[in-house]
């Protein structure tokens, strides 16, 4: 999921009008926490623009409502304008938003498109301008979604590192000033990273961005490692793992699956994260941080040393302990000596060090241009009803966009039924949200909109814009069919749920997916994806568009069958979620970290502490692939 895995929206489909019928408000800035709810129409406030004066020898003046057209319009073409720049630019969210805006603003105007022969033109230009763009996106990647950069471990994974006298020397002397709470070692093949990342192009801009986006969550991820009394140094493991991305997807593993978020964990294996139809909580920073914290501080309860547990995490703790038991070493270093790592897991350890040493000393290795990403600061509103992120944007003035980011480990546009879910809002924003939210009727804020009233507005121009009629929005606001709107700040729309229910509603297929892998990827089981896109069989194709979740027509002929007093179809085939806060709880208190490690030790294999450990805690974790060639994401579900 980077931090922009949300698809494109299909503009030529039928359910056009539905899927774009809504867009961010602009908030008035310091509104009181008692105003009512804002608007969710686009900056584009019809009627408050002068008209355009008419030339002395013009023919007659143009109808006001000619006026209106024309002047939305040009806003359309504007928006369309700074796309396409940013289209060409590379800049493809920027684009998507653009684009997003030149639609919405036609579909929100208040006025009927089918009855003005101009403005249906101009809608249909900019329909076909729009796909041919993303069907040519796609041919090089996957549409506007952009391709996501690799990590610092990715791009080293298949280099020869070499070993520079005067980076050691460097590295060593500079080893006697840092401070850290692991032990650190400097020695030819933590060395070796470092010159990577400090004399190579591609190694210091991958571990350079990396250290850049650190600055969103770095602070919350120390406070959580101070919380469950873990290093905190070990934040570093983000490096390798995804580089601080919170919505890094990894390629498929063997055993089908992909690891998913900032601490890379496996779809299955109980780590105290809620994984289900709604929420993947992989993705959410706070939550997969707390779970990698207390998983970590469990590796080390088996194995003893840091340097094993970092290890353990990237290949698996039980392959760890059976490295030890084979050559009686525990000891990550003569393990990698004696071959007794994959390769992936010999680099991991070291460029976990190197990437210590380097934070604590940029401008000694060329990083001193670091500027950090200002941390997301949020408000955090636990609630156990479904809210679609459209009436959030409408009640709190921010774009949708930024809630989805705010919330990445919700799947879908609704907040989950009937369960609880920590709703992520811009910071300041919880007493509003509470507030006006607790004007919409509860079981209706899974679809309704909340309308701010533009100074032309009329029940009948905001009901055809959100496609109600003028009755339904009159009865949701306690009016006449008939009444003024004058003084009214914003309305309640009675809408009805929205045809496409996820985030990621379409994906497209990448080379080697199966509807196996897709399933896995997105929480749902296979009956269901090949009911939902009418599949027999397990094969797709690259570039092919597949619903992830539950289209409105199944899910209306569902409801009916229940109502009829049948069972939906798959609706027992959906895996099960892990119990949530039900963390893998460790045996024993971590042992005091020490401050250097210790010399390599000869152990007799079946006396060895690890392997003790092993036996005491029941602790196995399941193969990883040897075969892969990326650290980020090839973890089995007991090894991460």
């Amino acid at each position: 999921m980077g931090m922009g895995r949300i698809p494109f929206r299909l503009f030529g489909c039928a359910a056009l009008a539905l899927s774009l019928a809504g867009c961010a408000p602009t908030a008035p800035k310091g509104a009181s926490a008692g105003a009512r709810p804002q608007a969710t129409a686009p900056a584009l406030l019809l009627g408050a623009a002068p008209a355009p004066p008419a030339p002395a020898t013009a023919p007659p003046a143009a109808t006001l409502e000619q006026q209106r057209v024309r002047l939305l319009i040009r806003q359309v073409e504007e928006s369309y304008a700074r796309g396409e720049a940013d289209y060409h630019k590379g800049r493809l969210p920027e684009a998507k938003q653009e684009f997003d805006r030149a639609v919405d603003l036609m579909l929100v105007s208040g006025i009927d498109i089918k009855n003005d022969a101009e403005l249906q033109e101009e809608f249909d230009h900019i329909v076909d301008e729009v796909n041919a763009l993303e069907m040519e996106a796609l041919k090089l990647g996957n549409g506007f979604v952009p391709n996501e950069e690799e990590t610092p471990a990715e791009v080293a994974a298949d280099v020869t590192f070499e070993v520079d006298p005067k980076i050691v020397a460097k590295a060593t002397a500079d080893l006697a000033t840092t401070k850290s709470d692991l032990p650190l070692v400097v020695n030819d093949y933590v060395a070796g990273v470092i010159n990577f990342f400090a004399n190579t192009k591609k190694g210091h801009n991958t571990l350079l961005h990396s250290f850049q986006r650190a600055g969103r969550y770095k602070a919350m991820i120390q406070r959580v490692m101070a919380e469950e009394g873990v290093p905190q140094d070990l934040i570093y493991l983000a490096v390798a793992e995804s580089g601080f991305n919170p919505r890094a997807i990894g390629p498929k593993t063997r055993s089908g699956g992909r690891a998913g978020g900032m601490w890379q964990f496996m779809p299955r294996g109980n780590y105290g994260l809620v994984r289900n139809s709604y929420v993947d909580e992989r993705f959410d920073p706070e939550k997969s941080t707390r779970a990698y914290a207390r998983y970590m501080k469990f590796i080390y309860d088996q194995l003893g040393d840091w340097y094993l547990s970092m290890a353990g995490y990237d290949w698996g703790a039980g392959n760890v302990q059976r490295a030890v038991e084979k050559t009686g070493y525990a000891d990550f270093w003569e393990l990698y000596k004696r071959n007794n790592l994959p390769k992936e897991t010999k680099n991991y350890v070291p460029e976990i060090l190197a990437a210590i040493i380097i934070a604590n000393h940029p401008t000694q290795y060329g990083f001193d241009d670091v500027t950090l990403d200002p941390p997301v600061l949020t408000d955090t509103v636990t609630i156990n009803y479904a809210v679609n992120l459209r009436l959030v944007s409408d009640i709190v003035g921010a774009p949708v966009d930024e809630l989805t980011a705010l919330n990445p480990s919700l799947l879908r546009m609704v907040t989950p039924p009937d369960a609880s879910f920590d709703l992520h809002l811009p910071g300041g924003m919880a007493a509003v949200f509470e507030q006006r939210i607790a004007a919409v009727p509860e079981g209706k804020r899974n679809a309704w909109r909340c309308h701010r009233v533009a100074a032309e507005d009329t029940l009948a121009s905001v009901a055809r814009a959100y496609h109600v009629t003028d009755a339904e929005l009159a009865a949701a606001n306690q009016l006449h069919a008939r009444d003024s709107i004058e003084g009214i700040e914003a309305l309640l729309v009675p809408t009805q749920p929205a045809a496409e229910p996820a985030h990621a509603r379409l994906y497209t297929v990448r080379k080697g997916d199966t509807l196996v892998t897709i399933a896995d990827r997105f929480g749902v089981s296979l009956n269901e994806l090949r009911r939902w896109n009418k599949i027999p069989g397990i094969k797709v194709q690259p570039g092919q568009r597949l619903h992830v979740a539950e289209p409105v027509s199944v899910r209306r002929a569902a409801a009916h069958s229940h109502r009829s007093g049948g069972s939906p179809a798959g609706a027992h085939d959906a895996q099960a979620a892990p119990a949530k806060n039900a963390p893998v709880k460790p045996a024993s208190a971590p042992a005091p970290i020490k401050s250097a490690t210790p010399a390599a030790k000869k152990v007799p294999a079946q006396r060895s502490a690890t392997a003790a450990g092993a036996k005491k805690n029941g602790a196995t974790g399941a193969k990883k692939s040897r075969a892969r060639r990326r650290t980020v994401t090839s973890k089995t579900p007991a090894a991460k």
